[in-house]
């Protein structure tokens, strides 16, 4: 008689744009808030967008303004573990992508898929060791371009990036900013690297992340390979919608 399949570990993914801690507009910096509403969700891995690292001397010109980089400062306390790529460098410093992980972070890389011209973008590959597991579990960190042409490309670099780096039968989540309003990620993603949608799988469309107050397009994504997805939710309008200009996502990951 042959043993029960014991069932893998479950986490619970986020991932959201902060637009660097300020409001739609930029009107208010609201950092210290977002901070509480990342921690209330529980979230065992944290995929953040647009989130400052060196921020220069701005500390006194906004309220609640951290002395440490942004991601350390909302990973304090819960996430021991966080990672961090540089995307853009301005005269205020530099913002880019991190990843917050209750789970040891074995290895971080940033990959600069910046196409000719002023925006720069990164994809942030993680490697994360989790107890009882076999295999070390791949994440990425995702924000992708404006401009279709950009995406095309970006696309098929995570593509190589994934065949090149992550072990074929590793559990892996792409998660992120992938500005895909056209929604033409989905099938060279699934040619390329076999990657599946959580909110396609789950309910036949991408989720509406922007604008968050009112969404109207589908910005934002998780992806998964060898691994199931249950429950991917919109995180609701209060108190997201004047958080950032993205809504999050969340879902609960089966590896």
């Amino acid at each position: 008689m042959s043993a029960t399949p014991q069932p893998g570990p479950v986490l619970t993914v986020m991932t959201v744009n902060i637009h660097k801690g300020f409001t739609f507009f930029n009107r208010r910096f609201i950092l210290p808030e977002l901070r509480d509403a990342v921690r209330k969700v529980g979230a065992d891995i944290v995929f953040l967008q647009e989130v400052h690292g060196h921020t220069g001397d701005r500390d006194g010109q906004f309220s609640g303004w951290p002395e440490a980089p942004h991601y350390e400062f909302l990973a304090d306390e819960i996430w021991p573990q966080y990672a961090y790529g540089r995307n853009a460098v301005t005269a205020q410093g530099h913002h880019g992508n991190a990843l917050m992980s209750k789970y040891p972070i074995i290895h971080d890389q940033n990959h600069d898929v910046s196409i000719a011209g002023p925006e720069k973008r990164g994809l942030l590959h993680c490697v994360l060791r989790m107890p009882g597991l076999q295999s070390d579990v791949h994440v990425i960190c995702v924000h992708l371009g404006l401009l279709e042409g950009h995406r095309q490309q970006q696309l098929d670099l995570l593509c190589e990036m994934v065949r090149g780096e992550v072990p074929p039968h590793a559990p892996l989540i792409v998660a992120g900013d992938f500005n895909d309003w056209r929604r033409r990620a989905d099938p060279i993603l699934w040619r390329g690297a076999q990657l599946r949608e959580v909110f396609v799988n789950a309910y036949g469309v991408p989720a509406k992340t922007f604008p968050a107050r009112l969404p109207l397009l589908a910005l934002d994504r998780i992806y998964v390979r060898n691994a199931s997805a249950h429950l991917p939710v919109v995180l609701p309008r209060k108190p997201w919608s004047h958080l950032s200009d993205h809504a999050p996502l969340a879902a609960e990951v089966h590896l």
